[in-house]
């Protein structure tokens, strides 16, 4: 089972600069509102996503809340991510206390 990581350590994550945001959440939602630089990821680019990612990248994976994305998380590092965490609450708990890293339409 992936790590799970507070909202507090992404924004460190973030700031680093060095880590890639995955937001497993629909479509609508990561274009309406996302953390910086965050990439989408679902069915439709997963092949994509898989073929030309470095297994290397540190990966912070979220959601709407921090259930689906410890999901996620765990098919990731099975696939050969080396470092993957799941954000513990999701995007609406980051979006409450850190609303100064959210990027919005």
């Amino acid at each position: 089972m992936a790590e799970r990581i507070s909202p507090e350590e992404g924004v460190i994550k973030l700031q680093s600069g060095n880590t890639l945001f995955v937001d497993v959440r629909d479509p609508t939602s990561h274009q309406e509102a996302r953390i910086p630089g965050s990439l989408l990821l679902n069915q439709t680019n997963l092949e994509d996503f898989l073929a030309a990612t470095d297994r290397q990248q540190p990966l912070v994976v979220y959601c709407y809340h921090g259930h689906s994305s410890q999901g996620a998380s765990d098919y990731l590092a099975e696939q050969g991510f080396h470092s993957v965490v799941s954000l513990d609450g999701g995007f609406e708990y980051w979006r409450q206390a850190h609303p100064e890293h959210v990027d919005s339409e």
